[in-house]
Parts: C-alpha cells; structure tokens; sequence
C-alpha cells in the first residue's frame, strides 16, 4: 500500500446559476496576458451543448486519454513513436476555430465619431493579428441557448439517449439546460503527464497538484492533445504550454483558490483525500461501467486505524490526515455517495467530481403540458426531463444504475427535510425513500447541511503546506525513472 494525500474538489451543479464570477475572477488573476487571451482555465458551459472547445468530450476527433490494448492502459493519442511522427503537425490537437479567436474592439471609433446621422459602432479586431474580424463564437457562445435544438443536438452525449428520448428534449416544452463548470481535474492518472516528453508536466508529491514546469516545457503540446478534457492550453507568444495550478500559492497560505473563494452560488467544496497508489493502473484499467466504483475505493477512509499508520509511515503529515477526516469532499463522495467523476471513461482518474443536477420532477410533461395526476408533489427519477442515459453518459461511463442511485438520494433528502419542515407530510413517504436509497436520517440531514447551510471553513478544508514534504519529493524524483510518478511505467518508453 502506497498511501498519498490528494487535494479534491466537489461541483453541485443543483446550486450553479451559470454567473461565471469564477470564470471572470481566474481570468483576471492568470491569464490576462499575451498569449493567454483565449484561455479559460476555469469556464462554464451549458449542457446539453458541444462546450469549450468545440466538441471537446468526442474523443473520436482528439484522442485524448486512455484506453485498454492488449490488457495494457495506453494513451489513445499514440506511444513515443507516434508523438515523434506528429511533432510538427498534430492532427488531434484543436485549432484556434475550434476555441475561438480573442478580439477587442476599436473603442476610438465609437467615442472619437464625428457628428453625424448614423450610430457610430466599434467594430472588433483580433487579438492576436490586428485585424478586423466577424466574431462567430467564444467561450460561452451556446450559454443559455445549450437546451435548444441549435446547440443540444450536437452534443456527444445525447449519441447514447435513445432516439424517442432526444427528440422530446428538444421539444419546446421539454427544453432543459444546466451548467458544468470545468477546471484541470488534476487526476490520479494525468495523461498530460504521461505525454509529455520533456517532463515539464508532473504531480506533485504532496498534494496531488498537477503542474507544468515552464523552463522544462519545450512547446511539444502532447499534453494539450492527451489531456481529454483539453484544460492545457498553448501560449502562443511565450511559446510554452499552461494549464490550472489550483491557485497552489493560495492553499499554501491557507487560502481557497480564487474560483472557490469568489463563487456566488457556493457549489465549490474543497478537501483532502487518502488514496493508494499501487492501484492506480490496476483500477484505471476497468470496464468502463466499473470504472467509478473502482475509482472510489482508491479513497480510503481517513477514521481507519490502519489507514492511519499507513499514512504516518507513508510520511504524511499528521495536519493532514486531520484534514482529511474533516474532508467535505470525503463526506459527497464516500460517505453520502452523491457525488461522481466527469467521463470517468477517458481513464485519467480525475479528483473534480459531480453532484448531479435533480431536474424538475414536480409532476412529467405529457403531450398537452404538465400533469400531476396520481405523481405526488415530488415525482420519481424515472420522470426527469433531462434523461438518465445523458447523465450516465457524462458522469459514470454509460452505467445508469449509478446515476439513478444518486438522484434517488437526492430525492429522498428533498422528502426528508419536507417532512421535517412540514410535521406530518409525507413522513412515511420520506422514510421509505431514505430506506430504498440507503441513507440514515442522519446521513440526509448532514447532506442537507453541507449543501445548504454549511460555512466557509466546512466547505473549503484546506490542508496545512508542509514545503519540507516538497523538497523531499523533489529530490527523490531527480532519481527516479517512471514517467508519471506512480511506478508502473518506464522512462524510455515515456509511459503508456
């Protein structure tokens, strides 16, 4: 058992209103420079919807990730000898178009204009040429148009939702959208790092934090093209590639990072984690429907007394393992299980996870509108507008047993806090829900806190920085010959 500590994050896409606060405030703090102007390392996107980029999730168009190959995990962009037969021209990496031109406007013309009978305008011109452009796309273009026929029908995920199913999401009365906001996932098993073939990109030993050192990186942009969620970026003036560093200078200093600490809707939660390394390749090789599971039980429960000298010896802090026990994330993740990964399927392990969003459900839609006949005041999980082989397609691989779970818990801590507010309505209804979806009155009531009432400091654990812990795990990576940090791959093949 190799026992390491990892800092990981929770969305609830239920509390997202789509202001983009977290978007505009990582913006102005990294990237509001030359050369990063098209960059969002944080972004929000509306689903259904193709995101940003374009079409990122199709992996058919940037083989980003893993996949399985004769029982071993491979990055699906090709080994060594593929990256040396694309280093001048990469046919998987996405294009300018395919994010979006960053432009300006000539303000001169709108506050300078003569007098005159026609309204003066400042048209746009490039960023990066000078020259004037049409504007014809940007990091939020399909915002609140993502549920329309427009912009849902050529999302990824609607291939896997049955053809009766999208064709009534589509339907003006059926129309439904929801935000996914998206930064580095810092997985388990980055592919960036995997690709990277100067080993600029590396995790760091005591956090987990995946970096990209700029004096090593060389402007290969394998780790662009390997990354699946395509959250490094290429600077085209400094000629080096860049990617979230989790605002690392921040959780050093105890402080949350700028996203977290700006967020209006307070859906971002922040703790450590315990896993075991030595899993990690046996794990990230499941079947695509096994893969959450699998990925949960890499965590391992910070109270366990095993667990705990294991991590001792291991040389994690005890500071640590007491930020781990206070961890929100553990709570969404392990204990209250409501909480999954992003296309677990690509196979890079990510530590951003989901809690689903619980679509309306007071009543279904039916051809002449709403009806809540015989439905109850809140309906079953079977009724939601938005279908479960969508959900299931973005956060569990395709399994649809554990999105349902999920929503069911949901559900039931809805009926329970009702009950509660409402003495006597719906008490036996609440009861069954929490014994069919497994959870305690305890478990829902503590969901209920940590989504709705729970403070700044219960949200956002921070552990402690130990830059001894650093130093160590720098000097030991000078002489060490894997790839990726976890010891299943070699350096001269450049792993996987």
């Amino acid at each position: 058992m190799d026992i390491r500590s990892q800092i990981v994050t929770v969305f609830h896409l239920d509390k997202c209103i789509g202001c983009h606060t977290c978007s505009v405030l990582c913006k102005n703090t990294w990237t509001d420079r030359k050369g990063a102007e098209y960059m969002w390392w944080n972004n929000v996107e509306a689903k259904p919807g193709t995101g940003y980029p374009s079409k990122w999730e199709d992996q058919g168009i940037y083989k980003g990730g893993f996949e399985v190959k004769g029982g071993n995990l491979r990055l699906k962009s090709g080994g060594k000898l593929n990256a040396l037969k694309n280093i001048f021209h990469n046919p998987d990496m996405p294009e300018l178009k395919d994010y979006y031109e960053p432009w300006t406007y000539k303000y001169n013309e709108l506050f300078e204009a003569p007098e005159g009978n026609d309204q003066p305008t400042a048209r746009p011109v490039s960023l990066i040429t000078g020259e004037n452009i049409d504007v014809k796309s940007g990091p939020n273009w399909d915002d609140e148009l993502g549920g329309s026929a427009d912009y849902a029908k050529n999302d990824v995920n609607l291939a896997k939702v049955p053809e009766a199913e999208r064709k009534a999401m589509l339907e003006l009365e059926r129309l439904f959208f929801f935000y996914l906001p998206r930064m580095c996932n810092h997985c388990l098993n980055p592919a960036c790092v995997a690709a990277c073939p100067s080993g600029a990109v590396y995790k760091r030993g005591e956090d987990g934090i995946v970096l990209l050192n700029q004096n090593k990186c060389r402007a290969w942009r394998m780790c662009v093209s390997a990354c699946p969620y395509k959250k490094t970026y290429y600077n085209w003036s400094a000629g080096k590639s860049e990617k979230c560093i989790l605002c690392y200078p921040r959780l050093e200093s105890g402080q949350a990072p700028a996203c977290m600490h700006s967020c209006v809707g307070r859906i971002r939660y922040l703790g450590v984690m315990l896993y075991d390394a030595d899993r990690i390749e046996a794990y990230a090789k499941a079947p695509d429907a096994e893969l959450v599971d699998r990925q949960l039980e890499l965590y391992l429960d910070p109270q366990d007394p095993s667990v705990i000298a294991a991590a001792k010896k291991a040389g994690i802090a005890d500071s640590t393992i007491t930020a781990a026990q206070r961890s929100p994330s553990y709570k969404f993740i392990k204990e209250f299980k409501i909480a999954l990964p992003l296309h677990p399927e690509f196979r890079t392990l990510p530590n951003l996870f989901y809690v689903p969003p619980l679509s309306p459900i007071i009543g279904a839609v039916e051809e002449r509108g709403y009806s809540f006949a015989s439905k109850g005041f809140i309906g079953a999980v079977a009724e939601m507008r938005l279908p479960l082989a969508y959900l299931a397609s973005l956060f569990s691989g395709g399994n649809l047993d554990k999105v349902s779970g999920v929503l069911a818990r949901m559900i039931a801590v809805r009926l329970r806090r009702r009950a509660v507010t409402v003495p006597g309505a719906g008490t036996a209804a609440a009861e069954k829900a929490l014994d069919d979806s497994g959870l305690t009155a305890a478990m829902a009531d503590g969901i209920y806190r940590l989504t709705s009432l729970a403070a700044f400091g219960e949200r956002i654990v921070i552990p402690p920085a130990h830059r001894e812990e650093a130093i160590e795990t720098l000097e030991a990576a000078s002489d060490y010959k894997g790839s990726n940090g976890f010891g299943f791959t070699d350096k001269p093949e450049r792993g996987l």
